[in-house]
């Protein structure tokens, strides 16, 4: 019964409750859709990171080193010689060594040059066909399949650079031999083949691949092939410290500790991240004012028909559930329509991100929802303490009489 009352209380006057409810609304979906692209962003880069401990690759920018390298979420910062980084991929030091290649595209996927060890590190599994074992094979991710319509047989050829509308290579054609099963790591984005098929690609592009911002391996001669970088994974953490040292100071190379890389990322992000959710903490305080003014307006109102609740039979706390229940209504009607709004939200940065890095967020519900809940009706538990204090303490005879 108590449930019918309230529910009619809030509906009675509805512009003062739709402002209550898109102030609770607009906090909540703020904050559930940071709490979303937060936890999967920092879920998915540190699934990615998996026992990598260096990245070695062309001198430059380390972060965009390691974004290229690890992510393929930017251009790479060079090529390196293959003499000069198996020379450190070989040390006593490295416990496995994982070189990378690439310069091309195909539909904005990139086509990774490396070797099979790569596919084992992240633990993928072929889903159809085999891996790749020659030149000009490809096995390519679940996502490149399931958005190109790639399949076992079909050929196609690569584009110069991550462009779509980049110069294509039509003179080679590379074959799809294998497609990985979903991996939820970088693999599922990307067109694996051997590293001589990049060779053999730009054997016949040089002059167009040096003018180009996106760097390409090309093998004029046997001592003059290169890389993009090299995936390391040392043998003890006393090597993980000291071989940067050596490589940024001995070599034309650059070592970089990805780990620490991410992490004064995710602080540059953080303090973002932070800033929006106190900027929706703000709005949800606003809220719960809202709510406040409105039920303890609507008291003075309300004072005769609490008052003859009273005098058919209900309690002083029957009027107290009542007021709480109404403001516990608000919050948790303004979490759903806020909740819905973030999932919309997540639609609309899944079509911008997929397009531009090959990301896609889940939009399913995750632990921190819970807790924004208990958050959300703690706010509207709160905000009508003091107006259903209030109509528990009314005075009831002499209302009635006034009446």
């Amino acid at each position: 019964m108590l449930w019918k009352i309230a529910w009619k209380n809030i509906i009675h006057k509805p512009l003062n409750s739709v402002l209550c409810l898109s102030l609770i609304l607009f906090g909540v979906s703020i904050i559930s859709l940071l709490i979303m692209i937060q936890k999967q962003f920092e879920e998915k880069f540190e699934r990615d990171l998996k026992d990598i401990d260096l990245v070695m690759g062309a001198k430059g920018s380390p972060l965009q080193l390691v974004l290229s390298a690890v992510y393929h979420l930017d251009a790479p910062t060079g090529n390196i010689k293959l003499s000069e980084a198996q020379s450190i991929m070989d040390g006593p030091m490295i416990e496995e060594a994982i070189p990378l290649a690439y310069g091309d595209s195909y539909e904005g996927y990139r086509i990774l040059g490396t070797t099979i060890a790569y596919i084992d590190h992240y633990g993928a599994e072929i889903e159809e066909g085999r891996a790749y074992s020659n030149a000009m094979e490809t096995t390519i991710g679940y996502a490149v399949a399931k958005k190109t319509g790639l399949k076992i047989g079909d050929t196609f050829m690569g584009t110069h650079g991550e462009v779509k509308e980049g110069h294509v290579h039509e003179d080679q054609s590379y074959t799809v031999v294998g497609i990985l099963k979903e991996n939820n790591s970088v693999l599922d984005n990307l067109v694996l083949t051997e590293i001589e098929s990049v060779w053999q690609v730009h054997s016949s592009h040089d002059e167009h691949s040096e003018g180009h911002h996106e760097h390409s391996p090309h093998p004029e001669k046997e001592e003059d092939k290169e890389i993009t970088a090299v995936l390391l994974k040392c043998k003890s953490k006393l090597a993980t410290m000291s071989l940067p040292r050596v490589i940024n100071q001995q070599t034309t190379m650059q070592a970089v500790l990805p780990g620490l890389e991410i992490n004064q990322l995710f602080y540059m992000l953080g303090i973002g991240v932070t800033t929006l959710k106190l900027i929706a903490g703000g709005i949800m305080l606003m809220a719960a004012f809202s709510v406040f003014f409105v039920l303890y307006g609507r008291l003075r109102e309300r004072k005769h028909e609490l008052a003859l609740m009273r005098s058919v039979g209900y309690r002083p706390r029957d009027l107290f559930g009542l007021l709480l229940l109404e403001g516990v209504l608000f919050a948790f009607i303004g979490y759903v329509l806020g909740t819905l709004l973030s999932r919309w939200g997540i639609y609309m940065i899944n079509q911008q991100a997929e397009s531009d890095f090959n990301l896609q967020f889940e939009s399913a519900y995750i632990q921190g929802e819970w807790n924004l809940l208990l958050i959300t009706l703690l706010v509207g538990v709160v905000s009508a303490l003091l107006p259903a204090w209030k109509a528990m303490r009314m005075n009831v005879s002499t209302i009635l009489a006034e009446g």
